[in-house]
């Protein structure tokens, strides 16, 4: 993916590693399949020889022809040569056809458009049974599988041909499928199926998908124009439409029938005389003027039935549509210069209608048909060119399909599903005429030189070679190797420490873990308590197989142990030990003593790199996140590849870096629930505390005030009937008898679902029931979230595109600064506050209480107290509602 992204033209740095991305094709994961394959299809067409060549003899087999080696080859060289297909090209062939048995619908789309440009022709019909496959699945995947199957085939109608069933439309079918099936079919259309088409074609027609309907039609027409067999058979069958009651059925038959006619214009008479026969029948203005259209356009061929048309139209031409009264115009004007004798008096009162009628370019038609036809002095020398004009023979339109022009863009991409180059799209290049040199990609095997290595650069070496299949083979070796006596194996330069002996091999091997990921102590007196209760640590996490950082100066927050049981916190800071003085106190006190003089020792060689990973350490404590110990000791010799592949990894689905916590905000807005003159005495208000809710994570925790205003005591009060019925609210338990004048405050749960719709329920006592509805502000619906900077943009770059809502605000003067703006946001929504290291930058980072969706919102101070807020989540209607109540806020002072 990166070489797509950063250099997709350097083809020189595939050549070496052609080969091994070939044979290791089969056991990369699937999206990482596709990526291969786009790569390689662009490869393969600059390195290879077309296989395409007219008359090409394939001859694969051939040694003599391989090598090149007979002189009686090199004698016959001038003669035709036949095609021999280079190895690498056949490897990529071979090893790409297994994955047509894919279960990822891209994979096998991406190795179908590799035959397709890349396969010999006899061979590309492979794929045809995976493609149709792949018709049983999403229509999503359907529609883009069709396009593709569509481009193929207009060029190669054999392929699918035998599978033209897989093709016919099921009524369960959505428009857009429906419409590219009919493509396939038409395309698949000969003289031998072309019976069986038509008869599939005839059940569309009358289809209640209109569009779909109109579709067909257009599809008639075409085999019509491809297949002269069936060409008066088609015809037959549309003049028989024209009585369709369905006015878009009509239309489209009359349109496509006058572009038949146009392709064949010596038989026109009869089909023109059945239309003007049903013409008196027909509704539809497009289809009244087609048939207007055509009547004039070969008036010649039919002299006594278009002046009788014409006589009709002048009885109903002010009750017509604009559109027949433009055909109506046209056709008394091609009569005027063909028949005047019989339509000259027509023609003069159809202008006349024309010229006071109410549209004006019927008014401006008739005006210039009337100068260009009638010989006057005005007319000049244009009246001599009006048969010219009129009557100029038209070209027949040309009947092709929609697809016909996209296989310049590679199959199975954005640019071909959307027939227009998009943003990124690389064109395939044409094969070169002559093959450059294979010998690019042969690699050479260099054999190691083993007494050159010493220890710790074996040791290292084998942990970044071996780092891509298993972590768990190469601790167990280096354990084994470092236990059996080798005290000697410490290197200042890779930053690990890692003295261990045979006889207390497990506790050594904590010390040097240990020792490798402390860097170092600032002061005596902090040196001693810092390395005992990062021993008190490690001891407790040696059994969990948690790879630890050494020397990188710029260490995560926090890592991840390799049984997915959560984040473990990386303590290695004296400092921020120091705070937590009484915790480690108590570990110190209850753990031995004798490693510490050793540690203190080895911690002393790095003190300048602490310095730094002392700052990026959060503290967590080990034993909320610690997992059932086990007995596998986790060697801690890691080498710096393997440490930065290790940063920043995590295996649980929310880091330690973006846990909830308390708001730091807590405004508190009443609203009225009940008043007391409608509840007959009782009162309510309610408010957000804007903490957990106790009864349920998905909830929001709502405080609703209870007050007794009349006078007597009020019995039995709870909650009734809710609405919807499926609305999830905890209860609170029934108040057997409130006192006059009194109040009672009570909590409740209410699942909102990430919606701000009110939830509706009953307040009852135990004489009345009273209707009342919550409804929350988006706001407190979120609960706010912990997170650094780093972590804060790294999610923002996920949330782009459709969700990210942003807008330029203007703030009042009183809220410029950050305080402020923290407290305006502060208000509106229940969000955590992200420590920004630019003073013009604000950030917010909460989740959704329901679905725990995250929520990023920050605020670009810019010039003259405007400001860009951005909030990025996947609940849109919540981001613009948000983006709204934050906006207003901001602008009050």
């Amino acid at each position: 993916m990166a070489f797509e992204e950063v250099c997709p033209d350097r083809i020189d740095l595939i050549h070496k590693n052609y080969r091994k991305l070939c044979n290791l094709l089969v056991d990369v994961e699937e999206w990482g399949q596709v990526v291969i394959i786009s790569m390689l299809t662009r490869y393969a067409r600059t390195q290879f020889t077309s296989p395409w060549k007219e008359g090409a003899m394939f001859d694969e087999n051939n040694e003599k022809a391989f090598y090149d080696s007979d002189s009686e080859e090199k004698k016959g060289q001038m003669e035709e040569k036949p095609y021999i297909m280079d190895p690498d090209h056949r490897l990529l062939l071979r090893n790409t056809k297994p994955l047509l048995q894919s279960r990822n619908t891209a994979v096998v789309m991406s190795v179908a458009q590799l035959y397709w440009h890349l396969a010999p022709k006899h061979e590309v019909s492979i794929v045809t049974k995976s493609l149709v496959r792949l018709l049983r699945s999403h229509r999503e995947v359907q529609y883009i599988v069709l396009q593709n199957i569509a481009t193929m085939s207009i060029q190669r109608k054999g392929m699918f041909e035998p599978f033209m069933k897989s093709f016919y439309v099921r009524s369960t079918d959505a428009t857009h499928i429906k419409t590219l099936k009919l493509e396939i079919l038409t395309n698949l259309a000969n003289e031998a199926n072309i019976s069986t088409i038509l008869r599939e074609f005839q059940t569309y027609v009358k289809s209640q998908d209109k569009a779909f309907a109109a579709a067909t039609i257009q599809a008639i027409g075409r085999c019509a124009t491809n297949i002269s067999e069936v060409t008066d058979t088609c015809l037959s069958g549309l003049v028989l439409l024209l009585s369709n009651r369905d006015e878009t059925v009509v239309a489209e038959s009359v349109v496509v029938i006058k572009k038949l006619l146009q392709t064949q214009p010596t038989q026109h008479s009869e089909i023109i005389k059945h239309m003007a026969k049903l013409f008196d029948n027909i509704t539809v203005p497009m289809a009244r003027a087609s048939i207007l259209w055509l009547i004039g356009e070969y008036c010649e061929r039919v002299p006594k039935i278009a002046p009788d048309v014409l006589r009709k139209m002048a009885k109903t031409f002010t009750a017509e549509e604009d559109i027949v009264k433009l055909q109506t115009v046209n056709l008394a004007a091609k009569l005027y210069l063909t028949n005047s004798k019989q339509t000259k008096l027509l023609t003069q009162y159809i202008l006349n209608l024309g010229k006071y009628d109410q549209n004006y370019d019927i008014r401006d038609r008739t005006r210039f048909i009337r100068q260009l036809i009638v010989p006057s002095e005005k007319s000049g020398a244009l009246n001599k060119y009006a048969r010219r004009i009129l009557l100029a023979p038209k070209p027949a339109p040309v009947l092709e399909s929609a697809f016909k022009d996209r296989d310049r863009f590679q199959l199975g991409t954005l640019s071909h599903s959307l027939n227009i180059k998009a943003t990124g799209y690389h064109e395939l290049s044409d094969w070169p005429a002559v093959a450059p040199d294979q010998s690019v990609r042969n690699v050479e095997v260099i054999e190691p030189v083993k007494e050159w290595a010493p220890k710790v650069g074996k040791a290292k070496q084998s942990k970044s070679d071996d780092k891509f299949y298993s972590d768990d083979e190469d601790e167990k070796e280096e354990e084994g190797s470092e236990s059996s006596g080798s005290e000697d194996s410490s290197s200042s330069s890779s930053g690990s420490s890692s003295e261990e002996s045979g006889s207390d091999s497990e506790e050594e091997s904590s010390e040097s873990e240990k020792t490798s990921s402390d860097s170092g102590k600032s002061s005596s007196g902090s040196e001693k308590s810092s390395s005992e209760s990062e021993l008190e640590q490690k001891k407790k996490k040696k059994t969990k197989k948690a790879p630890q950082k050494k020397s990188k100066p710029t260490a995560a927050d926090s890592d991840s142990d390799e049984n997915g049981n959560g984040p473990v916190a990386q303590a290695s800071s004296s400092s921020a030990e120091s705070s937590s003085g009484s915790e480690t106190d108590s570990e110190d006190d209850s753990d031995s003593d004798s490693p510490a003089p050793q540690k203190k020792t080895d911690t002393k060689t790095k003190p300048k790199v602490a310095v730094k990973s002392r700052k990026e350490v959060s503290l967590l404590d080990l034993d909320d996140f610690s997992p059932a110990p086990t007995n596998t000791p986790k060697s801690s010799v890691f080498s710096p590849s393997l440490l930065s592949d290790l940063e920043g990894l995590s295996l649980s689905s929310i880091s330690p870096t973006m846990q909830v916590t308390t708001p730091s905000f807590g405004p508190v807005k009443t609203y009225e629930l009940l008043h007391h003159m409608t509840g007959k005495g009782l009162s309510a208000k309610y408010h957000f505390p804007r903490q957990p809710c106790l009864y349920q994570p998905s909830m929001v925790a709502v405080q609703v005030i209870l007050t007794n205003n009349s006078d007597h005591s009020l019995e039995e009060i709870h909650i009734g009937d809710r609405s919807p019925a499926s609305l999830n609210i905890h209860c609170f338990n029934t108040i057997e008898r409130l006192e006059q004048e009194t109040s009672v405050t009570v909590s409740m749960g209410i699942d909102f679902s990430d919606s701000t719709q009110a939830a509706n329920f009953q307040l009852c006592t135990k004489e009345d029931q009273f209707s009342v509805s919550i409804q929350p502000a988006v706001g407190e619906l979120l609960m706010p979230s912990s997170m650094t900077e780093q972590d804060f943009c790294k999610e923002q770059g996920k949330l782009q595109g459709m969700n990210e809502t942003s807008a330029t605000i203007t703030m009042a003067t009183a809220n410029a600064s950050s305080p402020a703006i923290s407290k305006q946001v502060l208000s509106v929504a229940n969000v955590g506050v992200v420590s920004s290291s630019q003073n013009d930058f604000s950030r917010f980072a909460g989740r959704t209480v329901s679905s725990g969706a995250l929520v990023l919102v920050s605020l670009e101070r810019k010039e003259s107290s405007t400001a860009l807020l951005t909030i990025n989540t996947e609940k849109s209607v919540m981001a613009s509602m948000l983006l709204r109540d934050l906006k207003q806020a901001l602008a009050q002072a």
